[in-house]
């Protein structure tokens, strides 16, 4: 029976704490009935509450794309000038969805392993020919794990007069990003990440302020209508069927999140993150971001040493070891392994891959 037992860490899906496995073993009820629009109202204040926003928070069945894909159908037209500031492989994707759909992307394509800044953000946008409507902006780059300095950027994207999108999938509520206090128009995350629910819940929070840009839009949409999930969420609706079970867990996961208290939440996943990185370090290991004032608190990045490939250390850890870890996308594949710490993740649970790490990489021939 030990064969099963696994350490999961990476980048989602993350670890499920028992009390969100226990929430969604409840019978699945008609979500058409009484006992359904208590819940969906619970969750409605709840997530507000994680986004810190006084608007809208969109609840779909789908990933993290499919919620990316959600705010950019409802907050652009066909030929809008759009700024894409991309620090890795998901900073291209949501730059990439913009343009399948008809925006007029400018790409501000900045070297994986490093954040944007306020400054060239401000740079990029007075240089442009015409305004820009929106920037797409990453908080947390999954494939680099690097955080991007979200709120010093807001200020300049809004002083400018342009939108703020921004991709938080893998950064909410493993990192600060009140939507209100830093003017964020939409912000995006799912379910399988600092959550604690499996795959399978998109989300996509509204600044009020923002809503006329929703009506204004007129790119394609349907099944990603803000509009109409904002009809059917005034009676404590979704236009068409919900993950309920998923949604059980959601309203579990959100109640230990608020029983922790945001603030130790934030606290717990750096500390975390310190652990990892101190450990990596001691290790004489490089970590693919040396800068910690960048480094992600929601997973980390490790260069893999000379001679060795990543696929056969990732393969090493899970075999022997039975810890899950992520490698690298596009350049960095076999060059880098990404540990996650989001979510139902503690300072043992780095020490313990530290060891496994030390041995796998003897196994291979490290010394």
């Amino acid at each position: 029976m030990f064969d099963e037992k696994e350490l999961l860490l990476v980048p989602g899906p993350t670890p499920i704490p028992p009390q969100v496995q226990r929430a969604m073993l409840k019978p699945v009820i008609n979500h058409r009935c009484p006992a359904y629009e208590e819940l969906f109202a619970r969750l409605q204040e709840k997530l507000r509450r994680l986004f810190a926003v006084t608007g809208e928070v969109f609840v779909f069945p789908s990933s993290g794309t499919g919620a990316l894909e959600a705010i950019v159908v409802n907050f652009l037209s066909p030929g809008d000038p759009v700024l894409v500031v991309s620090i890795g492989w998901f900073g291209d994707r949501f730059g990439e969805i913009a343009e399948r759909f008809g925006a007029d992307v400018t790409w501000l394509k900045l070297d994986w392993g490093t954040a944007a800044t306020p400054e060239i953000v401000a740079e990029t946008m007075d240089k442009a020919p015409k305004p820009f409507k929106a920037v797409l902006l990453t908080h947390n780059e999954t494939s680099t794990a690097v955080v991007n300095p979200v709120r010093e950027i807001a200020k300049v994207v809004k002083e400018r007069g342009a939108l703020l999108l921004v991709d938080s999938v893998s950064g909410l509520a493993a990192m600060p990003l009140p939507m209100d206090e830093w003017q964020i128009d939409a912000a995006a995350t799912a379910s399988q990440k600092a959550l604690m629910v499996p795959p399978g819940i998109g989300l996509v929070a509204v600044r009020e302020a923002a809503w006329e840009a929703v009506e204004q839009a007129k790119m394609p949409r349907y099944y990603w209508d803000f509009r109409l999930a904002r009809k059917f969420q005034s009676h404590n609706q979704n236009p068409y069927t919900p993950p309920v079970t998923l949604l059980y867990g959601l309203d579990a996961a959100l109640d230990l999140i608020f029983a922790e208290g945001m603030d130790a939440v934030f606290e717990r996943h750096r500390r975390v993150r310190d652990v990892l990185r101190s450990g990596i370090r001691e290790m004489g290991l490089e970590l693919f971001v040396p800068n910690d004032e960048i480094a992600s608190c929601s997973l980390t990045a490790v260069k893999v040493p000379e001679g060795i490939h990543g696929g056969d250390l990732i393969r090493q850890l899970r075999n022997k070891y039975r810890i899950e870890v992520a490698g690298g996308q596009e350049h960095l594949r076999g060059k880098i392994i990404r540990i996650s710490h989001m979510g139902y993740v503690h300072e043992s649970d780095m020490l313990l891959t530290l060891t496994a790490l030390r041995n796998a990489l003897k196994d291979l021939g490290w010394h």
